[in-house]
């Protein structure tokens, strides 16, 4: 093998050895916890069928969503890895358990269009959860404070605005993608009656109404006809003010669960340990030095054999690519 080839492997050789390890830490990490562990791998078998059926069927999309899914499993244990903190085995079971219904069941196996409420019941998990990240942070940088501590109510109104703030950003997302790639993210709905000043022949901006409409036809100028049974199609708007609508029901209710719970522990210090509400096992805490340094040496003895063992066929593969005649 020629020198360049040679550094060029090894390079590239290099590089997967280092993600391979990282990808096992991170999913050692998981492993700690063992109820977890076991939902996970059980999603992650799910993820990896339903990967295998698209692949099979032509259905690509839905292969790169399983992809994607799996690379989003390892994000909880990225974020803990990166940043030392502790995300609750709770919180991580609904994560994983919200990427799944959203990308595997939502888009792959189409619960969107089959289920009636299936995206409402999403975005108000995702509006509880959103509350659940923002109240997490705030809290963290409170906890740090050393003079002036934030009110319990403070805290939940700044959890509640992350919360509705991540929804209209995602809205504005999928606006943005219907608007570009016409993809309807904003799921379309059939009303019978509507008002709209379009309509009024005096053009004085008053709203003209019309009710009880059974048949919309649309015509295009390439010929093309369409049909709409049973009323005239909305574009979106209504899908948007009910996903914010749900959204603001999740975020208030762990922005209460949120201000009584931090409101009725007696020491701030206390917070990370006490686990007696849904609140405390949804918040996300720093970990102490000690902490660190036992979860670092929970994770290298775990790694040990295996590190070994992809040392040791790293080192079979120098040896076979140094013995490796060069082509003519």
């Amino acid at each position: 093998m020629p020198p360049k080839d040679k550094e060029k492997y090894k390079t590239e050789r290099t590089v997967k050895f280092h993600l391979n390890r990282y990808i096992q830490r991170l999913q050692r990490r998981i492993a700690q916890n063992r109820r977890l562990f076991v939902l996970y791998s059980v999603l992650r078998v799910l993820v990896i069928l339903t990967g295998i059926r698209s692949f099979f069927t032509r259905s690509y999309e839905s292969l790169m969503l399983c992809i994607l899914s799996l690379l989003l499993f390892l994000l909880p244990s990225f974020f803990e890895d990166r940043f030392q903190i502790s995300i609750p085995p709770l919180f991580q079971g609904i994560i994983y358990l919200f990427i799944y219904a959203a990308e595997i069941l939502g888009e792959a196996n189409n619960y969107y269009t089959a289920i009636p409420g299936w995206d409402t019941m999403l975005h108000t998990l995702n509006g509880f959860l959103c509350a659940a990240i923002g109240f997490s942070l705030v809290e963290l940088l409170n906890r740090r404070a050393t003079t002036h501590k934030l009110s319990p109510a403070y805290l939940s109104i700044m959890a509640f605005c992350f919360s509705m703030t991540v929804g209209v950003l995602w809205e504005f997302f999928e606006f943005s993608m219907d608007q570009i790639f016409f993809l309807d993210m904003q799921k379309d709905f059939v009303v019978r009656t509507f008002g709209s000043v379009k309509l009024d022949p005096s053009a004085s901006q008053i709203p003209f109404r019309v009710s009880n409409i059974t048949r919309t036809i649309i015509e295009t100028s390439g010929g093309g006809r369409y049909v709409i049974e049973g009323g005239y199609l909305d574009i979106g708007i209504i899908d948007s003010m009910k996903d914010l609508q749900v959204n603001f029901i999740g975020a208030v209710v762990f922005s209460v669960l949120g201000y009584f719970y931090v409101k009725n522990y007696s020491e701030i210090e206390d917070m990370a340990g006490n686990k007696k509400s849904l609140a405390a096992s949804l918040l996300i805490h720093n970990l102490t030095e000690d902490e660190v340094r036992k979860q670092e040496q929970a994770l290298e003895d775990d790694s040990g054999q295996n590190t070994g063992v992809l040392q040791q066929m790293g080192e079979v593969l120098d040896t076979l690519s140094e013995n490796t005649p060069p082509k003519e």
